[in-house]
């Protein structure tokens, strides 16, 4: 089915990060042709958390032509190099998920087979040696360098971040009208969305509209019915409490992610408060329980309320559904682990971008779009269950219910072949590579029981060479920067 009439003008309902982001990118990369509005009340409060993110942020705010120095000190940011995993392969050992490449590969296989030699000869330093911001985040540096290039992300107050980008939105052109939405109209013939009535009797008219309502999906479900895809007996939490704390300590380059019996605490540090969260399941956790071993684990004065959150993991069956796209939590909700919450929303822009229908809303879009988003969120979801699932904590219920429960076939096959081989083949636009999973493979305590024969090419010096070349730049970039809170300091500070 095709609609022939051309979309000229973009209703987002709701705001909050995911609002304005699309509003955002749509006003600077398509605002030319573009009438865009955007709906939110300031009675309907956003959830707010999500303040961690990831590297391919920087290529959003570069094609929006956003000054970094700008965004950082509007949003309190702070850089972040990684996250520290604490007590999830059990309650001794914990490792960083760095953003950077680790060691040199070849062309036949990854750094992690000539790695995983050296470890049988006891030449090999442990695999995070040989990457660069493994090492700053644990020294507590950061800069920008040209050579090696730093990968990095951002900590920020998802609240500024909003805020930031609603005034950066209005100034080209998108106009924000306060109102709740009270009804949905469709067009009588097609069922596509027609109309968002407001409690005040206004009416917005649109061609296309974006839903950020959040988790109840006001449009995409509650009146198109898109469906729900439950990943909930993969990821079992399905609650959350948060409370932010005045910082009692300089901001650290990384988040840290720390395993509880039920669940796991977030502490994302910003410029002067810290971030606190304990995602959880409620069949092991109580919200009391959790509640406070959250406030028994924190650090500094108490800044607000606790925050309960309910959740169920999965996504919509379609994201893209007659004239409706989902962004954000109305799309669906894999949990904040790997802090991929930001960049989902992200990337569901540009796709739209991509397949933007301005001559007509044609069902081969809708498709692709789904198709692509499909692919996306299920690949993110194996990367998430991996760190629940291979853990040898003996404590609790909730992770012998892990490391017992079935996973998906696509998941199973990666572990077994890393485990054999250490091998692991990046498929097509997937977020998460080699270097990624490697990293929370390797600290969840999978080590691979063999390598690439290539590897035997080298004698035991010409490894031992290879491996010493790799850390002697690294040694030398860490020396050269300085500290992460003074280069902050310097760079970014919020008054």
């Amino acid at each position: 089915m095709v609609n022939n009439s051309q979309v000229k003008k973009v209703v987002i309902a709701g705001g909050g990060t995911a609002g304005w982001m699309a509003a955002a990118a749509l006003a600077k990369l398509l605002g030319k042709n573009l009438d865009i509005t955007l709906v939110e009340s300031d009675d309907i409060s956003t959830v707010g958390v999500g303040e961690a993110t990831i590297p391919p942020l920087l290529t959003f705010h570069k094609l929006l032509g956003i000054k970094e120095q700008d965004f950082m000190v509007a949003t309190q940011a702070t850089f972040k190099l990684g996250i520290e995993f604490e007590n999830w392969r059990n309650e001794q050992d914990d490792y960083i998920h760095s953003f950077g490449s680790v060691g040199r590969d070849c062309w036949a296989c990854g750094f992690q087979h000539f790695w995983r030699k050296g470890q049988g000869l006891g030449i090999s330093a442990d695999y995070g040696k040989y990457c660069l911001e493994l090492e700053a985040a644990r020294a507590n540096k950061f800069a920008h360098l040209k050579q090696p290039a730093v990968r990095y992300a951002y900590h920020l107050n998802a609240t500024l971040y909003a805020k930031f980008l609603r005034s950066f939105s209005e100034k080209l052109g998108v106009k924000r009208v306060e109102g709740k939405i009270e009804k949905v109209t469709n067009h009588q013939q097609s069922g596509m969305i027609e109309s968002l009535v407001l409690a005040s009797g206004q009416q917005i008219y649109g061609d296309l509209f974006i839903d950020c309502t959040g988790f109840r999906g006001l449009l995409i479900e509650q009146n198109l019915h898109a469906g729900y895809e439950d990943w909930s007996h993969w990821l079992p939490c399905d609650s959350a409490v948060a409370v932010q704390t005045k910082a009692t300590s300089e901001p650290i380059p990384y988040t840290r992610s720390i395993a509880h019996k039920a669940g796991w605490q977030w502490r994302i540090p910003l410029q002067s408060r810290v971030g606190n969260g304990l995602v959880y399941c409620s069949r092991y956790y109580s919200q009391q329980e959790a509640t406070q071993a959250l406030l028994e684990n924190i650090e500094g004065e108490v800044l607000t309320d606790p925050l309960h959150i309910k959740f169920r993991t999965g996504q919509r069956r379609k994201h893209w559904s007659k004239n409706c796209v989902a962004l954000g939590l109305s799309a669906g909700f894999i949990e904040p682990l790997e802090s991929t919450s930001i960049h989902l929303i992200q990337r569901g822009i540009l796709r739209l971008i991509q397949l933007f229908p301005s001559n007509g809303i044609d069902a081969i879009d809708r498709q692709e779009f789904n198709r692509q988003t499909d692919l996306e969120m299920h690949s993110i979801r194996d990367f998430i269950i991996l760190h629940y699932h291979v853990n040898e904590r003996q404590d609790s219920g909730f992770w012998r219910h892990c490391r017992d429960m079935s996973i998906p076939e696509t998941l199973a096959n990666r572990i077994e072949l890393f485990k054999q081989s250490g091998r692991f083949f990046h498929e097509g636009d997937e977020l998460f590579g080699e270097y990624s999973w490697s990293q929370v493979m390797l600290g969840q305590g999978i080590m691979p029981r063999s390598y690439h024969p290539i590897v035997d090419l080298m004698s035991t010096n010409e490894l031992k060479a290879f491996l010493d070349n790799i850390r002697a730049p690294i040694g030398q970039a860490l020396n050269a920067m300085p500290l992460h809170h003074q280069y902050i300091e310097r760079y970014c500070k919020t008054d």
